[in-house]
């Protein structure tokens, strides 16, 4: 009885803080129930604490691409951009590059020295106010980066050894890996983006 009584207590004098919450009896109180009387509490990780993101109307969409590419030829066609940098793909691994850059590529190339190469795996193109991505490559016909083959040459001996004690157990391997150094000469855009 006392109980009951404790708890009908709780009931009256938390009932005018939440006027909107109801329960079955007075005389029961869930402590697991939460206020709206959702059946998943609310949580970080039943709601996300960010606003739910509303799709835009598609041609509000095409709007705003629109007004992007004209801001994004403008600056093409008074060459206002400043310096480019450009991310390829060259032998197996990424390079991020710009002009008069020197980089040595873990591989031999089917160039001799001093012949220009096309690099044509580009992935984005960008400067200061733009950045242009390919998905996952861009066109050939929209980027050109060409480079020069300064030298190719093989790598220091690298030892790789392996050893297991108390087995008689001895491997050695010398490791030579070649190389090719290229210059970047030149990151060239379109003229026109479509």
């Amino acid at each position: 009885m006392a109980l009951r009584r404790g708890s009908a207590t709780l009931w009256r004098t938390c009932s005018p803080l939440l006027p909107g919450l109801r329960l079955p009896l007075p005389g029961v109180v869930c402590p697991h129930s939460t206020a709206a009387g959702d059946l998943v509490a609310r949580t970080s990780l039943s709601r996300p604490p960010w606003r739910e993101i509303v799709p835009e109307p598609e041609e509000e969409q095409r709007r705003r691409h629109a007004a992007l590419v004209s801001r994004v030829n403008q600056q093409i066609e008074r060459q206002g951009f400043g310096r480019l940098f450009a991310v390829v793909h060259v032998a197996g691994r990424q390079w991020k590059i710009t002009d008069e850059d020197l980089v040595l590529i873990e591989n031999h190339i089917d160039a001799e020295c001093g012949d220009r190469i096309r690099l044509e795996k580009v992935l984005l193109v960008g400067a200061e106010d733009f950045t242009l991505l390919g998905r996952p490559l861009l066109e050939k016909e929209l980027v050109r980066v060409e480079a020069t083959v300064i030298e190719k040459t093989e790598s220091w001996p690298k030892v790789h050894m392996q050893f297991r004690k108390r087995h008689r157990f001895q491997r050695k391997r010398t490791i030579i890996q070649p190389q090719t150094v290229l210059r970047i000469n030149c990151i060239e855009l379109a003229p026109r983006l479509t």
